[in-house]
C-alpha cells in the first residue's frame, strides 16, 4: 500500500501563502511601446530586434516606418497614438536632422514634446548611434562617412575574432535586419550610451539643429533595456 503523506492544515496554508508570494514577486508586467520612425526599414528593423522579455517586463513593440519628413512624422505619430485602441505606455518618434531645415527639425521636436511624445532624434544621422558602439566621435560626419567608419570598425573586430585568414567582409546595408545582432556581437552598447550622454553635455542651447554630432536614441534604448528609472516607476504605479 502506498504511503500517504498528510500535511497539517497550518503547514499547507503556509505553503499556499509562499506560492502566492512567489507569483506576485515574479509577476510579469506587459509594457506597450509605439515607435514611429522616419526610415521605413533601418530604424524599425533595429528596434524590432530588442528582447521582448526584460527583467519583470514583457514588451509589445509596435514600430511604424513612415518614410516622411520631421513635422509630418510627428503629426502621424500623434494620430497613430490617438486613434489606436491600445493605450501605450511609451510613445516615441525617431528621425534624423539630415538635410531638413533648422526650423523644421527644431519645430518637430517642440511639436512632439508639446504632445507628450518622446523624441529619439539624431544629428546628423541615425548611424551615429551605431558608430558610438565602437568609438567616440564629436566632429561632423556625413552619412557616407558613418557608413565607412562602421564598416571599418566591424571588419577590424572580425579580423581579430575570426579564425579565417580571409574572413568575409562586412558591408553596411542601410535596411539590414542584422544590425542589432552585429552591434551586440562586435560593439559595446553600454559604451555607446556613455558616449551619447557625453555628446549631449557638449551642447547647452535648445537649438538642436546645431547639436552636431548628437543623438537621443540611447534614451529609447535604455527604456527597451528596462533601465529607465522614470518609465519603470510609471509602470510600477500602473501595475499596483
Amino acid at each position: 500500500m502506498a504511503n500517504i503523506i498528510k500535511i497539517q492544515n497550518h503547514l499547507a496554508k503556509r505553503e499556499r501563502t509562499k506560492e502566492k508570494k512567489r507569483n506576485i514577486e515574479t509577476k510579469e508586467v506587459r509594457v506597450y511601446f509605439l515607435i514611429v520612425c522616419e526610415g521605413e526599414k533601418t530604424e524599425p528593423n533595429y528596434f524590432k530586434s530588442f528582447k521582448t522579455n526584460v527583467k519583470s517586463f514583457v514588451y509589445t513593440i509596435d514600430t511604424l516606418g513612415e518614410g516622411s519628413n520631421t513635422k509630418d512624422l510627428v503629426e502621424r505619430t500623434i494620430k497613430a497614438r490617438d486613434n489606436s485602441s491600445q493605450e501605450y505606455d511609451s510613445v516615441w518618434v525617431v528621425f534624423d536632422k539630415d538635410s531638413f531645415s533648422p526650423n523644421n527639425f527644431n519645430g518637430a521636436i517642440e511639436l512632439a514634446e508639446n504632445n507628450e511624445i518622446k523624441v529619439g532624434w539624431s544629428n546628423e544621422a541615425f548611424e551615429l548611434w551605431y558608430l558610438l558602439h565602437f568609438q567616440y566621435r564629436n566632429t561632423y560626419m556625413s552619412r557616407e562617412d558613418y557608413k565607412r567608419a562602421i564598416e571599418k570598425e566591424v571588419n577590424d573586430k572580425i579580423a581579430i575574432l575570426s579564425k579565417s585568414k580571409k574572413p568575409k567582409k562586412f558591408v553596411y546595408k542601410k535596411n539590414s535586419v542584422e544590425m542589432y545582432s552585429i552591434l551586440e556581437k562586435y560593439g559595446n552598447q553600454k559604451q555607446a550610451i556613455t558616449y551619447a550622454e557625453k555628446l549631449i553635455l557638449n551642447h547647452s542651447c535648445n537649438n538642436f539643429a546645431i547639436h552636431n554630432p548628437c543623438t537621443r536614441v540611447h534614451l529609447l534604448v535604455e527604456e527597451l533595456n528596462g533601465d529607465s528609472i522614470e518609465l519603470n516607476e510609471q509602470i510600477r504605479q500602473k501595475s499596483e
